[in-house]
Formats: C-alpha cells, structure tokens, sequence
C-alpha cells in the first residue's frame, strides 16, 4: 500500500520540509499551514477539467479512535459528499488531492506530526494520477489514515512578549494560559493563535504595526515533540494622524469624522477602531464602511486613518403584523428618512391598527407617532430624541384616547450599557366601567439604563439583560405627585451541540408610589396579560378585581417566564413555555389576590432576520372572561 507520509522531521514555518515516503510524491491539490503551502498543483489547468459524473463508493478505514475518526471523516470531502457523483473523473482526483490537504491539516489540528494518510482510486494512489484518469464505472476509493501519536509543546517560547498593560482594557490572554506552554499538545491552531494574541497584546498597548517578524516550529519524531518559538516585532508606537473621509454624498464629512471620536494625538487602541465602526454603522446611513489604517505610522509617530463609506438610501419604508385568537389581528407601518439635514438626522412616522377582531372599528386600537432623532449632540455617543404619539386604545378594563410628548437625550456609556432621559407630557381622556369618565393631564421626567449583554438581541442563544426605569411625575387635575418604577431582567443559556437547545428566562417587578388607584391615569397603572406577558390570557387582562367583579389597574407587577427552545434545522424550531403574572392594589405587593399562570408550546420559523413565532397557551387558572385556548402569531422570540 502506497501512503503519502511524515518522514523522521518536520521544519514547520520558512525551512518547512517535508519528506513523503512510499511511491507517491504526484501532485495534489495546496495548502497552507503556518505560511508553508503543501502538496502545491502543477499549474496545467486540468484541475478544471469537469467531464461526465462519476459515481463512487468510498470506504474509510478507521483507526480505533472515535474522536480522531469523526474528525477526519467531517474533513474529508470524499466522505461527506460519498452519496454525490464527483465531476467526472477529474473532479475524483481533484476532490482526492483536497482530501489530503484537509485530512493533514486535522492531524496537525489535533497535535499530530507524524501521521501517514492514503487515498486510493481503484487501487491506484490518488497522489500519482493524473487528471485525466480512468476509473471503472463506480470507482473504489479507499481512505486511510494512520493517526501517528501525539506531539507535546517541548519549547513554546514567545521572543519580545508586550509587557503586563497598565490600563485593565488592554489585557490580553497570555499565549501559556491558551494552551502554547511545555507540555501542553502542539495543536496546530494553539499556535496560531498564540501568534495572534502575542500581536494583539502590542496592538492594545498602542503599537499598531506590531507583527510577527519570525516563525519557527520544528517537530522533532525521534523525540515526538515539537519545538515552537515565535518573535514578535512591535515596531513603534502610536498615535491618531488625521481622518480622512471618502465616498459621502449626501453626509456632512466634517460630522463622519467627528462621530468617529478618534481625535488626532490620542495613542491608538485596536478597540477604538472597532467601536468608531459600530457607532457609524449604528448611524444607519451607510451601506457599507470601513476605516482604513494608512500602511506606515508617520515620522512623528502618527498614523493616518481614512474612512471609506457608501451611502444607504435616504429612505425606507416597513411593514409588519400580529395575530392572535384573543386580540385580533394587527398591522404597522412606518416611513422613515435617515438623513435629513446631512448629519444623519432621523425622521421617522409610525402608524398602527390593532385588536381588529370586530367589524365595528371604534373597537380598533390606532396608533400615529412621529420621532426626530438627531445623532452626536455633545459626544459622539449622545443622542437627541423627540417623539409625539397619539392613540385610542380599546381594553376590556378601560378606553382611552390620549396624546404623549417625550424630549430628551439616549447616551451609550459601554457597549453593553445605554441610557435615557426624557422629560415627558400626557393628556389622556378615560372611559372605564368602574370610574367612569376621568381626564388626567401630567408632565414628569423619565430616566432609564439598559444593560444589554445578549449575543442576538432578535434571537439570543446566550447572555442577559436587564432595563430599570424611574420615572417621577405630577397629574394636574388631581393635583397629585406619583413615580412609577420597573426593574426587568431576561437571561439565557445555550447548551447542547451549536446551541441547539436554549434556556431563557424573564423576571419583571413594577412599583408605582402615589395616590389611590382611583386618581391615577388607569395607563400607569399594572396590568398583566398577552403575548409579550402571560400568554393564554387577554392583553392586559389580568389586574386588580374590584368587589363588583370589575378589572382594574395595580399598584405593583410580578410577571415571570421560562422558555426552552430547541433548533431542529437552521430555519425549523420549537419552544415549551410558562408564564405567570401577579397584580396587586398596593405599591408592595401583599400577595392576597391570585397568580395567574400560563403554560404552552409553539413553533419557530428563522428568517435571518428573527423568528416567526407561533405560539398556543392555555390559562391554568382562568377566570370568567380567560378563554380556554389561546394562539399568538407574531416576529422575534416572546423575550
């Protein structure tokens, strides 16, 4: 049997050799490993010949190690595409001179340097055949690999190693706390990365043209070792040159560069960059961008940046809906201009109908808002917000029609951390069957912060998130001074092969401190109920029962969900839920009315762009006016 094999050394980085044992030394397809390419093509072009399929059977003979044969089968190209015809008898050979690029390249994954690998053709060695073969009518291939032991770190050595930071947002993993230490197996990817994190450690200290100046990885078979050192050439420091600005038409190039925050003379920071792109980017005005770091850092240590962007179109247009057996169906629409004035100036107009599941409209709920957003006002960061909303919302407990102003500033401190302060204004007309007829007037301050720590804020497979907001306020008509607090967290664990089954649960308590229920707007009062709450019961349906029987708003919430949802396919998936709701009359809740829980399941649709859910549930406490059975229809994951 003829092997394409490791002979007794191997230089692994400029010197690499590499000694093939047995017949076949024939040419096959390049790869590269540590700046070395393998197995380079012979540059006629018959690669490319693609003729009549040829049909092949493929056996793998394994080595007796589970682990080490998963790998190498999900490498092989052979394997993973044994039900499909190759593209000819070429396309046979080429696909073989692949496998052994990709069957070398997991050995040395897994820390094995001295492994012997066979791919035969009709008992031919793929590596001597040319691409013009013939094969019988189902061709015979046979793959086999001798795994070879596996070759501990005996030197792992970094040579100019960046000194400990000063400042904690430097650091850096070590190389050794990686896995590039004596001792530890020299897989093949620990020390690339250990390349990496031996540069990026420079970088983040303020040396951006620090890189590896020298490579040396030699395994050593007679010992079965390998012996790794990697020099690193930090070059110099630097600072921030000045900011070019390419490819605007309609923005300010004067604002672009201001909002990347990057000021001339500040020393360089990789982490900078990355977040002068998310802001731009968050901007919403660009297609595309990037900011280019010029090639040389200037004689006065200075290092030019440009930044490159092509424009969106100015506007955009959406459309989206709910649907479910208790509140109908629902429909929006917004409009939205992303630039008004040159400086990504936000102006967007929504426009909502729900609940339509009568055919009187008057039972409809309407929504009409516009919101300005203008971005940068005193940093980069800080944002500028003003929106004025109107609406009529239609509930069992209460119908209002109201008008609501909000002004004020969002400011991202973290890239996980955000908040707000707006000065807010109501009026609100009520029509409910307890109090009758109210109007209440009131202005008050808004401040919220929002830790968003999620992976995917559509669909998170891991992560948390938590939101408080307090927001004091005075109602004119009563002559009244109230605040109203709510704290929500939301976490989530992904476990199983890729994350497939997810864990997400969702807590929320809401306080409001103030005068009686009957003299507060019902709106800022709790009510619990619906598919973003607890599901099986009506949208906001679960409240206070008076001693009528009647529905009213609580002075303090307690809802709580647990989802598990599991990925079948990419796109296919399915959820177990629970939720549970409690509203009380008090600012402290003393727990004498009663919980109310929802339980179901539902499927997922995954459209790239989030899920569509479908949700059923039913109330395992219901009351007079719960229904039995409830199915929800909406985008993105209930939390």
């Amino acid at each position: 049997m003829n092997f394409c094999a490791l002979g007794n050394r191997i230089l692994l980085a400029g010197i690499l050799i590499v000694a093939v044992a047995g017949a076949g030394t024939g040419p096959v397809s390049a790869f590269e490993l540590f700046g070395v390419k393998f197995f380079e093509g012979d540059g006629d072009g018959n690669d490319d010949v693609i003729g009549v399929p040829q049909p092949y059977d493929v056996e793998f003979v394994e080595s007796g190690d589970r682990d080490v044969d998963g790998a190498l089968k999900g490498a092989s190209a052979l394997w993973t595409d044994r039900d499909e015809p190759a593209a000819g008898a070429a396309g046979l050979v080429t696909k073989a001179r692949g496998d052994y690029r990709n069957l070398l390249a997991t050995l040395y994954s897994q820390g094995r340097y001295g492994g012997a690998i066979s791919i035969t053709i009709d008992g031919r060695e793929a590596a001597d055949l040319p691409p013009d073969s013939e094969f019988s009518e189902t061709a015979a291939v046979r793959i086999t690999v001798s795994p070879g032991p596996l070759f501990p770190l005996r030197e792992a050595e970094i040579v100019n190693q960046a000194p400990p930071p000063v400042e904690p947002d430097d650091e850096v993993a070590l190389p050794r706390d990686e896995g590039f230490a004596s001792g530890e197996i020299a897989r093949s990817g620990r020390i690339l990365r250990a390349e990496r994190l031996a540069v990026e450690a420079w970088r983040q200290q303020g040396y951006a043209k620090a890189e590896a100046a020298a490579r040396r990885v030699a395994a050593v078979h007679d010992a079965d070792v390998v012996d790794a050192r990697i020099t690193i050439e930090p070059g110099r420091r630097a600072v921030y040159g000045p900011t070019g600005v390419r490819g605007t038409e309609r923005m300010d190039p004067e604002f672009v560069r201001y909002m990347t925050g990057l000021p001339q003379g500040q020393e360089y920071d990789p982490d900078d960059i990355e977040h002068s792109t998310d802001r731009l980017a968050r901007l919403d005005v660009f297609r595309s961008l990037r900011i280019k770091e010029d090639a040389e850092i200037g004689a006065d240590g200075e290092l030019p940046l440009s930044v490159i962007v092509q424009e969106r179109a100015l506007r955009r247009i959406g459309l989206g809906g709910t649907f479910s057996t208790l509140d109908g169906l629902g429909v929006e629409t917004y409009w939205l201009h992303r630039n008004l004035f040159g400086r990504a100036e936000r102006l967007r107009l929504d426009a909502r109908m729900s609940g339509i599941n009568s055919v009187d409209p008057r039972d409809y709920n309407y929504r009409l808002g516009a919101t300005f957003t203008r971005p940068g006002v005193f940093n980069p960061d800080t944002d500028f917000v003003t929106s004025l909303i109107g609406d009529r919302e239609v509930l069992d407990v209460y119908t209002r029609n109201g008008v609501a102003l909000e002004s004020g500033l969002t400011s991202r401190f973290t890239d996980d951390i955000t908040g707000r302060v707006l000065a807010t204004g109501r009026y609100s007309l009520f029509e409910d069957p307890v109090f009758g007829k109210r109007e209440f007037v009131s202005a008050g301050v808004l401040g919220g912060i929002v830790w968003d720590a999620r992976d995917n804020p559509a669909d998170a497979t891991e992560g948390y998130f938590a939101e408080f907001v307090a927001e004091p306020f005075y109602e004119f008509n009563y002559g009244n001074p109230a605040a109203s607090f709510t704290l929500e967290g939301r976490a989530y664990y992904g476990f199983g092969e890729e994350d497939r089954i997810i864990a997400a649960a969702r807590l929320k308590f809401g306080s409001l401190v103030g005068p009686s229920i009957g003299e507060i707007a019902p709106d800022r009062l709790f009510l619990a109920g619906g598919g973003g709450s607890v599901r099986g019961y009506g949208y906001r349906n679960i409240g206070v029962i008076t001693p009528g029987g009647a529905i009213v708003g609580g002075k303090s919430l307690i809802e709580g969900s647990v989802e598990l949802r599991a990925r079948f396919t990419e796109t296919i998936g399915a959820v177990v839920f629970a939720d549970a709701g409690y509203v009380d009359a008090s600012s402290v809740p003393d727990f004498s009315g009663d919980l109310k829980i929802g339980v179901g399941a539902g499927l997922r649709y995954n459209t790239g762009l989030g899920p569509i859910r479908f949700d059923v549930a039913v109330p395992l406490n219901r009351g007079a006016a719960d229904p039995s059975v409830a199915f929800y229809v909406g985008i993105g994951q209930a939390f």
